[in-house]
Parts: C-alpha cells; sequence; structure tokens
C-alpha cells in the first residue's frame, strides 16, 4: 500500500469511527472547530501564523489549504513517511480526526492576493504551469494541480503560497530529499532547471 493510500484510509476511519459513534454533523462541527482553535493556538501558530498567514520560507501558509491535504501531510509527518523533526514532536499525539479539523479550520481562512515581486519571471511561470516545457519534458502543472492552482482532494492548494517555501519544496524534490507525494513530482522535477522552479514559485505565490 502506498503511502498516500494509507494516509487518505487512516484519516477516512477516524471519521468513519466518529459516525459510528453517533455524532451529528452539527456536533461534530463544534466539537472539530474548537478542538483545532486550541491546537492551533497552542502550537501551530508560532510557526504558520495566528491566521495561518507565516511570512516564512520555511514555514508554509496554512490559509486557505484544502483539509484532506493538511491532514494528509500531518500524517506523513506523524509517520515520518515526511522527515521533520519539529512537525514529528508536533503531530506526535494527534488523532485522524484531529488532523481533519485542523485542516477544516485552516481551510476556512483567507490570505489576500500579493502581486508577484518579480513579473517577468512570474510571466515566466505561468507559461510553465499552464503549458509545461515541450523541449525538457517537464509537463504543465496545472495538469494536476488545476488551471486555478487550488488543488484538490489530497492534493495542495499552492495559489499565495510563499515563493521561497514553494522553490524549496520543488528543490527537495528534485533531490529526492523530501519522500512523500513523490510519485509524480520526482519524475517533474527533476527536469526542471533552477531558473524554472524560481519562476513556477513566483507565479504561484500572486496566484
Amino acid at each position: 500500500m502506498s503511502h498516500s493510500s494509507f494516509i487518505s484510509r487512516t484519516v477516512i476511519v477516524g471519521l468513519t469511527s466518529l459516525v459510528a459513534l453517533g455524532w451529528s454533523a452539527s456536533s461534530w462541527a463544534q466539537a472539530d472547530e474548537a478542538r483545532a482553535k486550541k491546537i492551533a493556538g497552542g502550537s501551530c501558530f508560532l510557526c504558520h501564523g495566528a491566521q495561518g498567514e507565516s511570512t516564512s520560507e520555511i514555514f508554509p501558509r496554512l490559509a486557505g489549504q484544502n483539509a484532506a491535504y493538511v491532514a494528509k501531510q500531518l500524517l506523513a509527518f506523524q509517520t515520518g513517511a515526511r522527515k521533520s523533526t519539529a512537525m514529528a514532536d508536533m503531530t506526535a499525539k494527534l488523532t485522524p480526526d484531529e488532523m481533519m479539523a485542523l485542516g477544516r479550520y485552516y481551510q476556512k481562512m483567507e490570505l489576500p492576493r500579493e502581486e508577484p515581486k518579480e513579473p517577468q519571471l512570474a510571466a515566466m511561470g505561468h507559461y510553465i504551469y499552464h503549458n509545461g516545457n515541450k523541449f525538457s519534458g517537464v509537463p504543465a502543472c496545472a495538469a494536476c494541480h488545476g488551471v486555478t492552482a487550488e488543488g484538490a482532494d489530497n492534493l495542495p492548494r499552492l495559489g499565495r503560497q510563499i515563493a521561497g517555501y514553494l522553490e524549496n519544496q520543488l528543490k527537495l524534490f528534485n533531490k529526492r530529499d523530501r519522500t512523500n507525494d513523490n510519485a509524480v513530482m520526482h519524475m517533474v522535477a527533476e527536469k526542471m532547471t533552477p531558473l524554472e522552479m524560481h519562476a513556477v514559485a513566483e507565479y504561484l505565490s500572486g496566484k
């Protein structure tokens, strides 16, 4: 079983268990948000910001991120599928339902749109994101992540993410240092030049 399938199944099992216990939609929603707010306010905000608005290239923005993707990454950190000493500690005691609660909590938040700092590079990134590079074999990012870069289900929302963070993740995939979500991303990133990574990241930061 792949890491992705294991993570998705574990989260689903956790949610199904709650339904089996007779939780109503309204009671779940109330406990969901209250628990997530407590967890986020106790630790997550230190790196990711009070409203998920991180300004650091090290820590991603969580505001507006797809709930299922957040839960998937939290479990990946917990199981070691994605490496981070800090996040392994942060996620050690989280349950699957708490991971989904955090995902929904951050998904409700919004980030203001910012203009890219390097418009010419952003224009290049726009082309690569939507069309790829037929000369080097880089596929269009939009094929998986969508024209609007909002992702879906277990895929991340890339729009309005910090450019430096996105670029760093592409580099990690390129060097195969990031070992989760790697089925396609290793193949894609290994074909991208540093300039292409920088350009795509710049475009998405203002998307």
